[in-house]
C-alpha cells in the first residue's frame, strides 16, 4: 500500500483543501493563504461527461504542484480516466481517486495501474450509490471519498444519511481489520453545523473548501476542527 498517509497525525482530522473554493485567478494567494491549515490539497477534476461540469486540467495541477510541498489529492470525476492518469501523475497527483460508479472493469483496472505507479488509489462513492459497492475493493485502496453532496455541485447542504454513510464503511473496515490502513473522507456540505455528525461517526479526513477560505480566523477554524473527536 502507498504510504502517502503515514506521515500525518492520523490522531486529529484531516483537512483535504479543496483548491476549488480558492481564488482561480490567484491560485498562489490562495495556497499561501490555506498552507498553514492543509494536510493535503484536493483537486477536482471534471470532464463535463461524468458529471455536467468543466474543473481542472494536468497543466494548472503541475503549476500548482511547482508552488506548494504539499501531498496533492487529484479527484478524477470523469468517464474514462485510465487513458489520463499519467498526465495527472506527472502533474505531480500524489492520491488519485477514481469513482466506484464506474463498473467493476473499469475501477480494477484503475486501480491495477495506478498501484503498478505507485500511487495512492481513492474510491469515491456519490450520495445516491449503496456503500456495498465497496464492498470489493477496500483491500485496495487507501482511501475512501464518500461524497456528502451530488458530484459538481457547490453549496448545497449535505445528505443528512452521511454519517451513518460513514459508520458502514468503517464497520466494514472494522471487519476486515483495514482501519489503520484505509482514510476515510467525506466531501460535500462541509460546514459548522455538519463536520461534527461526520467526525464523530468516524471520519478520518474532510474536504473543506469556503470552510476554510471564507474563515474571519482561519487559526481558530482549524483549532476547532483538529478538536473534534471521533467515536471510534
Amino acid at each position: 500500500m502507498n504510504t502517502v498517509f503515514n506521515a500525518m497525525d492520523r490522531l486529529r482530522l484531516l483537512l483535504d483543501v479543496s483548491l476549488w473554493s480558492a481564488p482561480l485567478t490567484d491560485i498562489d494567494s490562495g495556497i499561501r493563504f490555506s498552507a498553514s491549515s492543509a494536510d493535503l490539497y484536493h483537486l477536482d477534476v471534471a470532464d463535463a461527461h461524468f458529471v455536467p461540469v468543466l474543473l481542472l486540467f494536468p497543466d494548472l495541477i503541475a503549476a500548482i504542484n511547482a508552488k506548494t510541498d504539499k501531498v496533492l489529492h487529484v479527484h478524477l470525476m470523469m468517464d474514462e480516466p485510465l487513458g489520463h492518469l499519467d498526465s495527472f501523475i506527472e502533474a505531480g497527483a500524489d492520491i488519485i481517486t477514481i469513482h466506484a460508479e464506474l463498473g467493476n472493469q473499469a475501477v480494477e483496472e484503475n486501480i491495477s495501474y495506478l498501484r503498478q505507479k505507485g500511487i495512492a488509489v481513492g474510491l469515491a462513492l456519490c450520495v445516491e450509490s449503496d456503500v456495498s459497492v465497496l464492498d470489493g475493493y477496500l483491500d485496495r485502496i487507501d482511501l475512501v471519498l464518500l461524497m456528502g453532496t451530488p458530484i459538481g455541485v457547490k453549496g448545497v447542504g449535505m445528505d443528512s444519511r452521511t454519517p451513518d454513510r460513514v459508520r458502514a464503511i468503517k464497520a466494514k473496515l472494522r471487519e476486515r481489520r483495514l482501519l489503520d490502513r484505509v482514510v476515510v473522507s467525506v466531501d460535500g456540505g462541509i460546514r459548522t453545523e455538519t463536520v461534527p455528525a461526520v467526525r464523530k461517526a468516524g471520519a478520518d479526513m474532510i474536504t473543506p473548501g469556503s470552510l476554510v477560505f471564507k474563515s474571519k480566523d482561519l487559526e481558530a477554524t482549524v483549532a476547532w476542527l483538529h478538536g473534534l473527536q471521533a467515536d471510534n
